[in-house]
């Protein structure tokens, strides 16, 4: 009787172990994840980044992010796009992946099924063609937001590509982009993921011993309408989003730098 108990008894501890161990290992793995991505990768971008609303400012090699806990995405998403970094490589489009960096857990890539909404990218993966590393980390669910379909497609893929124009143009750009999560426009999934009520994406370059800067403030909405007439000042987006862009840069050159709109700048 004794053997006919025992042996279920040390099968039930042996796979409590099994188990416990397991989530061990896997804790062990994600805190390398996140203090891995503590460092800096980029001394040049770093001092282009927002100051930071939260302890969750995440380096991986090819953008940096903050992430939001409440809105379960990126409150920013920066990156520097370059010329040469502009390539046509044919490359296998990968699965999303949970992003292990996020310490508080980012959202689940299952939010977004059925949902309506397409899982839109801020570092697009079309900027980021030029390894296949670079590529695969614009498909981790921190770089993901709730975007309708014809936003994706449409508006939002027009400044995509107007970007990598003047990326062409100039040589190099530094963007920061993300959704403006005041007041969503709905909430999605078990996470209940924010929807944006817009978007933004501004960008800032190098021109002499000055900078040259435009932002781009586009309703959450499909539109056939010129991308000039969604520019607006750094100063509107701070507004809407409550970031503070570019703290690093002079308080007199940014003041400038953040409060005007200068079209002619920028080559359409």
């Amino acid at each position: 009787m004794k053997r006919k108990y025992t042996y279920p008894l040390l099968m039930m501890i042996a796979v409590t172990l099994i188990f416990l161990v397991d989530k061990y290992l896997d804790a062990q793995e994600k805190q390398k994840y996140v203090e891995a991505a503590t460092s800096v990768k980029s001394e040049d971008l770093d001092f282009y980044l927002p100051a930071s609303t939260s302890n969750q400012i995440i380096h991986h090699e090819y953008y940096t992010l903050e992430y939001n806990e409440e809105a379960e995405q990126a409150t920013w998403v920066a990156y520097r796009l370059t010329k040469d970094q502009l390539v046509d490589s044919e490359l296998s489009r990968p699965y999303f992946e949970v992003d292990p960096a996020v310490k508080t857990g980012a959202a689940n890539w299952r939010n977004y099924k059925n949902s309506g909404y397409d899982r839109g990218h801020l570092c697009p993966a079309g900027d980021r063609r030029f390894s296949t590393q670079a590529y695969d980390e614009t498909f981790l669910t921190s770089n993901i937001s709730p975007q309708l379909h014809d936003f994706n497609g449409g508006v939002w893929n027009r400044l995509e590509n107007q970007v990598r124009d003047w990326a062409r143009r100039y040589g190099e750009i530094t963007l920061i982009t993300g959704g403006v999560l005041n007041k969503p426009l709905a909430k999605i999934g078990e996470e209940e993921v924010y929807v944006p009520s817009a978007f933004y994406k501004i960008l800032i370059r190098k021109e002499g011993s000055g900078y040259k800067a435009l932002a781009f403030l586009i309703p959450h909405s499909e539109s056939d309408t010129d991308l000039r007439t969604f520019a607006v000042s750094i100063d509107e987006v701070e507004k809407r989003t409550q970031i503070d862009f570019f703290p690093q840069i002079e308080d007199s050159v940014e003041d400038k730098l953040e409060a005007a709109v200068i079209l002619k700048d920028w080559k359409f």
